[in-house]
């Protein structure tokens, strides 16, 4: 078995060494590396942020144990993945995955680095945006999540915090944006693209903004070239932003 040294041993790493938590899923971690290293002011190999990505793909679904005591626990595999990257001297870890959030105590528990919040970054951001196209009382955010991020009241507890008013998808609705994120962007199926256009349309008439609150979601924004809309709060983006600004840097 080969021994994983730890970063910091020599003095390659100037900087702040950002862990990531990824695999949840795979194609939303790759998209966040892509979104870092766009957003990132750089104009040279040297300038970007130095990373390690711990991809843990197998790791059991986080709204499946939410929805059910009985499905597999991902909190005891997420937080030996932050002992690991404590371990290995990385400077504060993020998690590309909203609904992960949910066992937060449990890996902060597991690691003496600070977990920077794509929960709490997304909806910073969206209030910002609903200011924008609302005025200054814009507080409705329509909130496209999995069905996990919703039980659990992942965004919910945040907003309500900065006085905010969390809106959701009626029934059907919420089958859809289910479907699209498991049947479609997980399951490299068919995405039901216009399908999920209608979703937004009916959800952004009852808020102010509309937060793609699942980084699969962020993977369709990606995708299909949505970053111009600014009634569009995607999660990704955010968590890279808010990245960036911890390592010491202004995001592009």
């Amino acid at each position: 078995m080969t021994t994983l040294l730890p970063v910091r041993e020599d003095d390659a790493y100037p900087g702040p060494v950002v862990g990531v938590i990824g695999g949840n899923g795979p194609a939303a971690t790759a998209l966040f590396q892509d979104v870092l290293v766009k957003l990132t002011p750089a104009s040279r190999d040297q300038d970007h942020l130095d990373l390690v990505v711990l991809v843990h793909s197998t790791q059991p679904d986080r709204t499946a144990r939410i929805l059910s005591a009985d499905a597999p626990d991902p909190g005891p595999v997420l937080a030996r993945d932050a002992a690991r990257l404590d371990a290995l001297g990385t400077d504060f870890i993020v998690l590309p995955c909203n609904t992960a959030y949910h066992f937060l105590p449990q890996i902060q528990a597991a690691t003496s680095q600070e977990v920077l919040s794509i929960v709490d970054a997304t909806a910073r951001a969206a209030l910002t945006a609903a200011a924008r196209s609302a005025g200054a009382d814009g507080s409705r955010v329509g909130l496209l999540v999995t069905d996990g991020t919703r039980t659990a009241g992942v965004y919910e507890k945040v907003l309500d915090s900065l006085g905010a008013r969390s809106v959701y998808p009626d029934e059907n609705d919420q089958s859809l944006t289910m479907s699209v994120i498991y049947d479609g962007v997980k399951a490299g199926g068919p995405v039901d693209v216009a399908g999920l256009e209608g979703v937004i349309e009916r959800l952004r008439e009852r808020s102010d903004v509309v937060v793609l609150g699942c980084t699969e979601l962020s993977v369709i924004h990606a995708t299909q070239g949505w970053s111009s809309r600014g009634e569009l709060v995607d999660s990704i983006e955010s968590l890279a932003r808010a990245t960036i600004r911890r390592a010491g840097r202004e995001p592009r």
